[in-house]
C-alpha cells in the first residue's frame, strides 16, 4: 500500500519538535510490513556550527535517530496509536549499526525500515539511510511501546 503522509501528519504519530523532528515525509508504508521516508539536509540545521565548522557532516547519531523516528511511526500506525493517546514509543537499542559514509548539507537522506519481530510491546527493525542509492547507515533497531 503506497501511502503518502506529510509532515502535519507526522506530527501526529511523533511527539518530537524541530529542531529533533528528522523525518520530513512518508513515502510509502505498509502497516505492520515497511516504512520509507526522507529527510531533507539542509545547512541551516543548528547542528551544523560546530559538527564541523568549515566540513559540515550530520552527526552519526541524528541519523539513527532518525531511522529511529520511521520506525516509530511505522509502530505507531500500524497499532493505530498515538503519543496524545497515552503511548510513547521509546528507542532502547541498536545492533549491527554501521555508517558507511557521511551525510551534508544538501543531501535526501532516504530512510526504510522494516518489521522483524513485535513481541509484548517490543518491536524490532531493520533500518537503512542512503543518499542516491549509496548507504549511509545500516542498524538492527530495538523500540519499546509503553504508557507515557
Amino acid at each position: 500500500m503506497k501511502e503518502v503522509i506529510d509532515i502535519k501528519e507526522i506530527q501526529q504519530y511523533l511527539p518530537h519538535r524541530y529542531p529533533f523532528l528528522l523525518v520530513d515525509r512518508v513515502v510509502e508504508l505498509e502497516l505492520g510490513k515497511y516504512i520509507k521516508a526522507y529527510k531533507n539536509v539542509t545547512i541551516n540545521e543548528p547542528f551544523f556550527t560546530g559538527h564541523f565548522p568549515g566540513k559540515q557532516v550530520m552527526p552519526g547519531v541524528l541519523i539513527l535517530e532518525a531511522m529511529a523516528q520511521a520506525s516509530g511511526i511505522l509502530g505507531f500506525k500500524t497499532m493505530n496509536k498515538k503519543p496524545e493517546e497515552g503511548s510513547i514509543y521509546y528507542f532502547v537499542g541498536a545492533d549491527s549499526l554501521r555508517f558507511k559514509r557521511p551525510a551534508v548539507p544538501g543531501d535526501q537522506i532516504f530512510l526504510e525500515s522494516y518489521v522483524i519481530t513485535d513481541k509484548k510491546g517490543i518491536w524490532k527493525f531493520d533500518c537503512s539511510a542512503s543518499v542516491e542509492g549509496e548507504v549511509v547507515a545500516k542498524a538492527i533497531i530495538l523500540c519499546a511501546d509503553r504508557p507515557k
